[in-house]
């Protein structure tokens, strides 16, 4: 009985903490959250990448790496607009995925069109209030930003795919390789 009452002791605080921290999240928290982590990846997978495969695509029509980036830049410009926060002066998405090949202007196009989302998720105070989506239809801006967050993680699965043709490996995969390496072998038991 001693046991489960300082079990119950210990237990209880940890269950309100976790149950605290998960009230302090709200929609902007996970959505950015999510968004962030695709477009980390997709700058550090950028920078990756050597600028003589800037021009390579998996196949003819298909978009090649830097269509790629530049395409999610795009993006990252236009959908927002619906959040209430609009492309910067003088944008046009009309051609912007080809618009260059040059290395550091694409991951300079990837940083700044990331920091346009943050602006725009900052200023989302209503997730419920909706607005004109694709097809139509109205969204709410909690939806938004998520379907921003995925348009991310898509195009990061496909840059990956491109990456490993290429005999590229992420970064992040690296660096866990390295990580699991160091660490000493597991003893078996006897």
């Amino acid at each position: 009985m001693v046991l489960l009452a300082a079990l119950l002791l210990a237990v209880v605080p940890c269950m309100a903490r976790a149950q605290e921290a998960a009230k302090a999240s709200t929609v902007n928290d996970e959505a950015l959250r999510l968004f962030d982590d695709a477009a980390n990846k997709l700058v550090r997978l950028a920078e990756a990448i050597p600028a003589e495969k800037y021009t390579w695509r998996p196949g003819e029509g298909v978009r090649s790496v830097s269509e790629v980036f530049l395409h999610v830049a795009a993006g990252n410009y236009s959908i927002p607009r619906r959040l209430g926060t609009p492309p910067p002066e003088g944008f046009n998405p009309q051609g912007y995925d080809k618009s260059t090949t040059d290395k550091a202007k694409v991951i300079e196009a990837l940083k700044q069109s990331t920091e346009h989302v943050r602006k725009a998720y900052a200023g989302v105070t209503d997730v419920e209030k909706t607005a004109p989506w694709f097809g139509g239809r109205q969204a709410t801006m909690r939806e938004m930003m998520f379907f921003i967050a995925i348009h991310g993680h898509e195009h990061l699965g496909q840059i990956i795919a491109y990456a490993r043709m290429n005999g590229i490996t992420p970064p992040w995969t690296e660096e866990a390789q390295q990580r699991q390496q160091q660490q000493p072998p597991a003893k078996r038991p006897q």
